[in-house]
């Protein structure tokens, strides 16, 4: 008889190195009031918080007003999204699931948004027509029309056509451009070289809506217009560069970043991140190594994600400018039941953020981390930023609003919006799980939803960031750094989860 025998090497461990910790959910602790002074108060809480690694005694790149930013999915960071967010304080990143011309395009419309001189893009030719203003109108939204001679940005000006110099029920839509434009002479405008604050000066001056600004040969090179400067003060929180520019981010993958990388920074993107569901990986360093090796510390490029300390260290040292934490704990992900990867949201989070603590003694570097993942409720947002998170990266919340770049559909009763994960057939984003090998989606990672609609982003983000600023106040913190040194969090039970809603009555009918 022929036994087989294997070739065990000696000393050799023939078994899975077990953990002793549980993998634990947001869900599983509660925060405990600490003393709330008389300076707790919501109208004193910073959010400020950094987004970008730093040398100890430095400060960061980039700082978010607010600790959101939104997801890397079709279903979420679209350009009308991420000039939104930006304008509320945090940060999208445009999703890399796309053609690299069309996604430097959507970083572009971002950056054009409000740079205070903001280029036109919306242009005709005297010999055009009312149907043609009509029909930008309801392409755009944009009501103010360059009338140039060739019909592009930087033609010779020669009018403008406003909501205000036609009426669509009564005038004859094939009535020539030339015949109701506002010609040049009649036009108040800038001269290239004028400063911003002098281009809002004469808009108010002359209760104008819009400034065309022309240069010395009379082309047009951009407009100021009054809607940004109202913006700018109703959103004081905004988060833009020196020059008024919004700021973007972008993702990317460990595939075709030799060619995306160079599209993306020539359109000019502020941030890139390495979207991957495992971040511990070869080919996250080969790619964050090309990036820093070509463009040195002028690209910023957070990486992830990752569960552990180790994965976090292996990041950082191969030049992360951020890392990403979670895998599995997404609302439409389901890597855990599909691969049986990935840790409690909870349990990674605390992990890692000590990890970074202890990088942060060795090298002198703090690199920020994100949380990315696993929360259900306002409440489960301030146990993040406390258990060490610098910032929350969010689908399912974003996914919801009118700014999201998905279809608002009624079923039943309820109107609702679609959310589909990156990892699933409909996204068909293989890189995002690439493990090398042929280009291909294998199995899904991620499923194809619905989450219930809730309006504009800013009304849902301002009753957010109250909740985050009074549970901070609860707690005896007024920024994000003394939340994370000073608060106090315990595990509940399941019987004390239910203690926590409404239990032993009989609710009312809202309705």
């Amino acid at each position: 008889m022929y036994i087989c025998k294997q070739n065990y090497p000696k000393n050799q461990q023939y078994m899975a190195n077990y953990l002793n910790d549980v993998s634990r959910t947001f869900g599983e602790y509660l925060l405990i009031p600490g003393l709330t002074t008389k300076q707790c108060q919501p109208a004193n809480v910073s959010l400020k918080t950094p987004l970008v690694k730093f040398k100890r005694n430095e400060q960061s790149a980039i700082n978010l007003n607010i600790p959101f930013v939104s997801a890397i999915m079709q279903a979420v960071s679209g350009p009308d999204l991420a000039i939104e967010l930006a304008r509320n304080g945090g940060l999208s990143f445009i999703f890399g699931s796309q053609p690299i011309k069309s996604q430097a395009e959507m970083v572009r419309k971002v950056k054009k948004f409000k740079a205070g001189f903001v280029e036109s893009d919306s242009n005709l030719m005297p010999d055009n027509t009312l149907a043609d203003v009509i029909q930008i109108y309801n392409k755009t939204g944009h009501s103010t029309v360059g009338v140039t001679d060739d019909g592009t940005a930087n033609g010779r000006l020669l009018g403008l056509v406003t909501s205000r110099d036609y009426r669509v029920e009564k005038d004859d839509h094939g009535k020539k451009v030339r015949d109701f434009m506002t010609p040049l002479e009649n036009l108040i405008v800038g001269r290239s070289g004028i400063t911003l604050s002098e281009a809002n000066q004469i808009l108010w001056e002359h209760k104008l809506n819009s400034l065309p600004i022309i240069d010395e040969e009379g082309n047009l090179a951009s407009f100021v217009f009054r809607k940004d400067y109202d913006s700018h003060r109703e959103n004081p929180q905004e988060l833009s560069d020196a020059t008024k520019k919004l700021l973007v981010g972008a993702g990317i993958n460990s595939r075709d970043y030799k060619e995306r990388v160079p599209a993306l920074i020539e359109a000019g993107v502020d941030v890139l991140c390495i979207d991957s569901s495992d971040g511990y990986s070869e080919w996250q360093h080969e790619t964050l190594n090309w990036i820093k090796s070509n463009y040195g510390e002028k690209a910023l490029v957070g990486a992830g994600n990752v569960v552990d300390g180790e994965g976090f260290r292996y990041l950082a040292d191969a030049g992360a400018d951020f890392v990403k934490v979670g895998i599995g704990g997404g609302s439409i992900c389901i890597t855990r039941e599909q691969k049986g990867i990935g840790r409690g949201q909870a349990t990674a989070l605390i992990d890692v953020a000590g990890e970074r603590d202890e990088y942060l003694k060795e090298k002198g570097v703090y690199v920020p981390i994100c949380s990315d993942g696993g929360l259900v409720h306002d409440y489960h947002m301030v146990l993040a930023l406390a258990m060490g998170a610098d910032f929350l990266m969010m689908g399912r919340y974003f996914a919801r609003f009118d700014e999201s770049p998905t279809k608002t559909l009624r079923i039943g009763n309820s109107y609702v919006k679609e959310y589909w994960g990156e990892g699933s057939n409909r996204a068909q984003n293989w890189q995002r799980y690439d493990v090398g090998g042929n280009e291909s989606l294998k199995f899904e990672e991620g499923v194809d939803s619905y989450v219930p609609y809730a309006g504009k982003m800013k009304d849902n983000l301002d009753v957010t960031l109250g909740k985050v600023k009074a549970t901070m106040c609860s707690c005896g913190a007024i920024t994000i750094a003394e939340l994370q040194s000073t608060a106090k969090i315990t595990l509940v039970s399941s019987t004390s989860i239910v203690e926590g809603g409404a239990h032993d009555v009989i609710l009312k009918d809202k309705g």
